[in-house]
């Protein structure tokens, strides 16, 4: 990142001016300490320090990756860690498996997807076998037996967390049955994210970084930072995070916050969510919130909002594809001289599809001269087939 000679304001105004300015003084302490060194230090501890600015035209993101950039090598790999590679895996043999891997990565660093390959292999061929076909994608397996996967995934995940951060609370079904299952599936969480864990410490070199998603990893930096406090660690959740009023409900709370805060970034897809994760921390563990995240006993987590979109390139390719023009001229032709109103939503209890069917029939119920004129096409994506809620929606 080049730099430039415009000097930044004594007190900072922003949280951008203030990574700035604290970058411009690690650098500047460098230069300071480079020069003592030798007689050619003069000019190494210059380079350093001219390096040091950024240009004031770069976003935030692009000041965030620098939290990231001390001490590593010059080749940085990144490790992407998530309950599920890019990848579908199918067993056909004793040891070949027929892989699909999804669009999508992260290409400007040297990547590695850390995962659960989404099958349970039990056999240790048959996990040499696996490994071997998705180092070639550059996938590397977590191997979830059912027993750990029915506890922490079905269990902790889908039955407490991703209710509870969007809002539909615990569940209400048999609170007793719940409460007494509750620590087995958190004690099948806290294995599972120990197993990711042992994975990436196996793979992992001096100046990777990782990058550790959503709900289902919370205990993972707290697991990776006990091996090597050193570790670069970031983690994004992809869901809301709710109000601290909502997360205190937990049991798991605090456990689950602190775990959280060993990462060195905390993102999230809107300010709301980040300012209520900062709020969480405050309220339920007594630590000092900061404009620029959560500072604890010294140590700082910067926590930001880094809303993400689609690959809308890919959408405006996928458009001049033969199918997709056949495809269009069939909708084109079959709704001809009515209105389409159309929506894209994963099959998902929280989604609101059967609201929106009920929305529109009682649009043409007070709007009679609209029928025949409207039609609604409603498009839902499976998933999530192991939770009896969204299977009911079918």
């Amino acid at each position: 990142m080049q730099g430039n000679n415009h000097s930044l304001p004594l007190t900072p105004r922003s949280r951008l001016e203030r990574l700035l300015r604290e970058r411009e003084l690690r650098k500047s302490s460098r230069y300071t300490q480079s020069a003592e060194d030798g007689r050619d230090g003069g000019k190494e501890g210059e380079q350093l320090y001219s390096d040091s600015f950024i240009n004031e035209n770069d976003n935030e993101e692009e000041v965030a990756e620098t939290l990231f950039a001390d001490d590593r090598p010059r080749k940085q790999r990144l490790l992407v860690v998530a309950n599920r590679l890019p990848v579908s895996a199918v067993r056909e043999g004793v040891e070949s498996y027929h892989l699909e891997i999804s669009v999508g990565g992260v290409k400007e660093f040297d990547t590695r997807w850390i995962g659960w390959a989404g099958l349970n292999v039990p056999d240790e061929v048959g996990q040499k076998a696996l490994t071997k076909a998705l180092s070639e994608m550059r996938c590397i397996p977590v191997f979830l037996d059912e027993e750990v996967v029915n506890e922490y995934y079905n269990g902790y995940c889908n039955n407490i967390l991703w209710p509870l951060f969007h809002y539909l609370g615990l569940p209400q079904e048999d609170r007793l049955a719940t409460t007494r299952s509750f620590q087995t599936q958190f004690d099948a969480y806290k294995k599972a994210n120990q197993m990711f864990a042992d994975v990436v410490n196996q793979h992992y070199e001096d100046g990777d970084v990782v990058w550790c998603h959503d709900y289902h990893l919370m205990f993972l930096p707290r697991c990776l930072k006990e091996y090597n406090d050193k570790m670069k660690v970031g983690w994004f959740l992809h869901t809301p995070f709710p109000s601290s009023e909502i997360h205190r409900t937990l049991p798991s709370r605090s456990e689950l916050l602190r775990s959280v805060l060993a990462a060195d970034l905390v993102g999230f897809h809107t300010y709301d969510y980040a300012r209520h994760f900062v709020s969480a921390c405050t309220r339920i563990l007594g630590i000092e919130g900061t404009p620029e995240g959560v500072e604890d006993q010294g140590k700082l987590t910067r926590v930001a909002a880094f809303p993400i979109g689609i690959d809308s390139e890919r959408f405006i390719r996928a458009l001049a594809l033969p199918e997709v023009q056949t495809h269009m001229k069939d909708l084109k032709e079959r709704f001809a001289g009515r209105k389409v109103i159309m929506g894209v939503d994963r099959l998902d209890m929280i989604k609101g599809i059967p609201q929106k069917i009920l929305a529109f029939e009682k649009f043409l119920e007070e709007n009679s001269h609209w029928r025949d004129k409207v039609v609604l096409l409603q498009i839902a994506v499976p998933t999530r087939t192991d939770v009896p809620e969204c299977m009911l929606l079918l």
